[in-house]
């Protein structure tokens, strides 16, 4: 069996990334945090959870909202979130970097790197420097700040 490199871009990682984004625009806006949609999917290609971020709680980030719906991951999943996942919270204990390793996904892909509004994020270096493989992909960015505009740096 031929399987891809887990580092190597794929049309479907571009597919369900588009998706995340999509989820991302039934966001309830804020002021104080940006609009982020995830989705979680196997290694078959089955969604296994979304998210986006304050859909059940008004501090709810969207990749939390998508593992608490699946726990841990059993098996070769990837999870896929518009914007890098947070690596420091005020309104919670935990950031969905470490969220993300605790639940046991290995491979992150993501639109947009997490400007330094709110906080100084490093995500992506937690999650890589964990033993992830970690894919951006800057060309959908656009994208992401579109729906985040409604934040005046993002504009």
């Amino acid at each position: 069996m031929n399987v891809a490199d887990p580092g190597e871009l794929t049309e479907a990682d571009l597919h369900w990334l588009r998706q995340a984004i999509e989820l991302s625009r039934r966001c309830p806006p804020s002021s104080t945090a940006f609009s982020v949609g995830a989705l979680i999917v196997d290694a078959d290609g089955t969604v296994v959870a979304d998210g986006w971020s304050r859909r059940d709680d008004p501090h709810e980030h969207a990749e939390e909202a998508a593992l608490a719906r699946v726990g841990t991951v059993a098996g070769a999943a990837t999870i896929y979130s518009s914007l890098e996942p947070c690596s420091a919270r005020a309104s919670r204990p935990r950031s969905c970097t470490e969220l993300i390793l605790a639940a046991g996904l290995r491979r992150v892909v993501f639109a947009w790197r997490e400007p330094e509004i709110f906080v100084d994020c490093d995500g992506a270096e937690r999650l890589r420097d964990a033993g992830a493989t970690v894919i951006e992909v800057p060309s959908l960015a656009p994208l992401v700040r579109k729906v985040n505009a409604h934040l005046a740096s993002c504009r």
